[in-house]
């Protein structure tokens, strides 16, 4: 469902999942010790953060603060497209389901 750039690797401070998920596709809920901004390039997208739910399309940006349980879900009926940029040299992720 993406594509991993962990900075760690590369000398950078940030790492960032290139995500193109299908419809009804995404991560269970889970948190990072670190801020993590989602970019959504096409399709639809529904994102919890926390207890705030919103649907996204093409443009949307959502910033997810460090710690905060949160998911996305592809509510569209095409590709969604996003780049979720995690403020770390690598992927630190607790599922919470």
């Amino acid at each position: 469902m993406s594509y991993e750039f962990v900075g760690e690797t590369q000398g950078a401070p940030f790492s960032a999942y290139i995500v193109n998920a299908k419809p009804g596709q995404g991560p269970p809920s889970h948190t990072h010790p670190y801020v993590e901004v989602a970019f959504t390039l096409e399709g639809r997208a529904t994102i919890t953060v926390g207890d705030e739910t919103r649907e996204v399309t093409a443009g949307g940006i959502v910033v997810i603060p460090a710690n905060t349980p949160h998911r996305f879900l592809n509510s569209g009926d095409t590709i969604l497209r996003q780049i979720d940029v995690h403020a770390g040299p690598q992927f630190i992720q607790t599922n919470l389901t």
